[in-house]
């Protein structure tokens, strides 16, 4: 069995508390790592202070270079890294190969952003008082950044908060899900091998009194923080006078409109609502399609549903695998059986063995169905009928989520009215809320987070503003 000792301050270290990391498909042991407790992270935070002048005066050309090398080290064990996250996360190893291409890109992005940090000349002779005189706004690095990330995307939700924090001159401090922590342990022997000081960068899985000291402790000057609403919202409640950036969840709704095309639509929604068997937070749960073309949507979407290939994690042709755990495709499964017995119409799937749960379409539902109104973070896509085009968008913002939506359509009209009246961070035209590159501003509105992502507006998040007023 593998061991994976973990990065505490610029060193690998072994602790007394195992962590036994376990494939969700088939409950196989997939290698041992360690917890981090409070002497671990007092040391991380220490070795992350004594080197953040290091970082806070590191040129431009120097964080390039580290982050370059970073990308280019993910992109050269591309097929490795997959596989090792295809077996900790259960995810079908073309998304596992998508995600790690994803963090090579957001390395490389984060390398030629580091180039170009923000400042601004301004006059300040607008008025008298102002008279031969002139400002600079320079952005300085805040310091000490907790980064905390989930299990559904654990290189690369990860990698947004590294990568952007090496960029803007800070030194941070990672916690990765306990379920999904090999990937991010395999990025930190490749962040080792840098120039980067040691202890700009810790990672360290640990239970969940480490976990809240990262959000209450002030020598922290910012917490980065995915995952679920309940927590995200707690940790803005406890964090303090620290900044605090939530990328949270939602329930994304999607509008077909009788001007889309039909069956790239019905593709892209098989996508938006199964891939990684809906554990994305912009997940594709709620579709709502035009009357006139709703029952051939209907049957293409349930149809394409039911093709879809079951199978490993490890296999290139799975397109649907187990969940995370077996507790959270009991928790689908209760909110798909609740439905139908307040009439939901069940098109297809529905059914539970063990981790994993069918990809499972339904109809007939109500607004204030759980499978509408939560967020079921599972395999599971309503679709619903709609008259008219403001009805669809009322429908999509009646929600306290609002994450990202899509709207198929090829009527400017229409693009436009969705853009000015839909409640949510992001607005996809003529593809699925689940899409997203990883320098595009990311983050929602209402429950669904505070701040956004995106490597330049995760670094301008990272950075602190100071003004001089001087004399022409």
């Amino acid at each position: 069995m593998k061991v994976y000792e973990i990065y505490i301050g610029g060193k690998f270290k072994k602790t007394d508390y195992k962590l036994t990391v376990t494939n969700p498909y088939n409950n196989e042991t997939v290698a041992e790592t360690f917890l981090a407790k409070k002497e671990e992270l007092e040391e991380a935070v220490s070795a992350a202070q004594s080197v953040q002048k290091k970082m806070k005066e590191m040129p431009s050309f120097r964080k390039y270079e580290i982050l370059m090398q970073i990308s280019y080290e993910i992109k050269n064990n591309r097929e490795y890294l997959a596989n090792v996250l295809a077996q900790e996360a259960a995810k079908p190893l073309r998304y596992a190969l998508g995600e790690i291409d994803r963090a090579t890109q957001t390395f490389l992005v984060a390398a030629e952003e580091s180039k170009r940090l923000p400042s601004d000349y301004i006059s300040i002779d607008w008025t008298p008082a102002g008279k031969g005189k002139e400002g600079l706004v320079k952005y300085f690095p805040l310091g000490l950044i907790a980064g905390i990330s989930p299990f559904n995307f654990p290189m690369n939700l990860a990698v947004h908060k590294i990568a952007p924090a090496i960029a803007a001159g800070n030194t941070i401090i990672l916690k990765p899900a306990r379920a999904t922590p090999l990937s991010v342990c395999e990025l930190a022997k490749i962040i080792d091998k840098t120039s980067l000081p040691k202890g700009a960068v810790s990672i360290l899985p640990m239970d969940r009194e480490c976990g809240n000291q990262l959000v209450t402790d002030e020598r922290f000057k910012m917490v980065t923080f995915t995952g679920s609403p309940e927590v995200g919202w707690k940790m803005k409640r406890e964090a303090g006078k620290k900044k605090v950036v939530l990328e949270l969840g939602g329930n994304a709704g999607a509008a077909i409109t009788e001007s889309a095309d039909l069956d790239f639509a019905v593709q892209r929604c098989l996508i938006g609502g199964f891939a990684y068997s809906g554990q994305v937070c912009i997940h594709l749960q709620r579709i709502f399609i035009h009357e006139s073309i709703f029952n051939e949507f209907k049957d293409k979407f349930v149809e394409g549903a039911k093709k879809l290939k079951k199978g490993p994690p490890t296999d290139i042709d799975t397109d649907i695998t187990a969940m995370i755990d077996e507790e959270n495709a009991m928790r689908v499964e209760d909110l798909v059986n609740k439905a139908v017995e307040e009439g939901a119409e069940l098109l297809c799937g529905g059914k539970r063995k063990g981790t994993f749960f069918e990809p499972t379409v339904l109809t007939n539902t109500k607004p204030g169905m759980p499978v509408n109104a939560s967020e079921v973070f599972g395999p599971v896509v309503t679709i619903e009928p709609y008259t008219n085009f403001t009805e669809a968008i009322d429908s999509i913002n009646d929600s306290i989520y609002g994450l990202q939506a899509g709207v198929f359509t090829n009527n400017l009209d229409e693009v436009n009215y969705a853009f000015n009246n839909l409640e949510v961070g992001g607005v996809i035209i003529n593809d699925i809320p689940t899409f997203r590159v990883d320098h595009m501003p990311y983050g929602g509105i209402k429950d669904s987070g505070f701040g956004r992502e995106g490597l330049k507006y995760s670094i301008m998040e990272m950075l602190e503003p100071k003004l001089m007023v001087k004399n022409k």
